[in-house]
């Protein structure tokens, strides 16, 4: 018989310990996402803005892949969608310039970048200098980059995660915001880890963008820069 019960045994610790139910940002939050793919963390936080969770408005969905479901999630809440394929320019600066351009162009105060799938240039990050924020697979610095789910597994270790950080030109850098722990079974397979590891994402990324609004995130000197 098996002695594991991922079910009852996949609770997570998250630090910092900030409720959900106590805690929102008083600040209204003018958001601009950037995503690639299906769009779940973009959902996540529309949802957490609809149910009050989350004091703030997308201002706009920025998607670089033309297939990309978050299109179609924002589209269906009556949200600003914008293509920007990265594939028509022929410099990451170019692509970047635009970005930056289309974000100031529906004024936006914070960058999420959910599940954005290429790396940038230090032309975006000085236009939003601390308020850009990326989510990651893993309990950082650990397991940076693609496939970090399986990087995981291959380093038997036992315990995983995702993290929440401020973006930074090096790849999955930048202070901790916020991380969530996840066991790893001994049966795991890299799709039901992420899948746990997405339950996680999806809990603490609202709640590192108002900590982030409300100066309660520890943006530091040391650390992570």
């Amino acid at each position: 018989m098996n002695q594991y019960y991922p079910t009852e045994a996949a609770s997570s610790l998250i630090c910092p310990d900030i409720s959900q139910q106590n805690f929102q940002s008083t600040k209204l939050l003018k958001l601009g996402i950037m995503a690639s793919g299906n769009g779940s963390n973009f959902e996540v936080v529309a949802q957490a803005i609809e149910e009050r969770k989350l004091n703030a408005k997308i201002q706009v969905l920025i998607y670089n892949n033309p297939s990309a479901k978050a299109a179609l999630r924002a589209k269906s809440r009556g949200l600003e969608a914008v293509l920007l394929n990265h594939r028509d320019y022929k410099k990451r600066e170019y692509f970047d310039r635009k970005i930056v351009e289309i974000l100031r162009e529906y004024d936006v105060d914070l960058v999420i970048m959910a599940g954005w799938m290429r790396l940038v240039t230090q032309k975006l990050i000085n236009a939003f200098p601390d308020k850009i924020i990326n989510i990651h697979p893993s309990l950082l610095p650990s397991f940076k980059g693609v496939q970090a789910v399986q990087q995981a597994l291959e380093a038997g270790v036992k315990i995983t995660g995702c993290t929440v950080h401020l973006l930074r030109l090096e790849m999955d850098s930048g202070p901790i915001l916020m991380q969530a722990a996840v066991p790893v079974f001994p049966e795991d397979t890299a799709e039901t880890l992420h899948a746990r590891i997405q339950i996680q994402e999806h809990r603490i990324l609202p709640l590192a963008i108002a900590s982030l609004a409300e100066g309660i995130a520890y943006i530091g000197a040391t650390g992570n820069q």
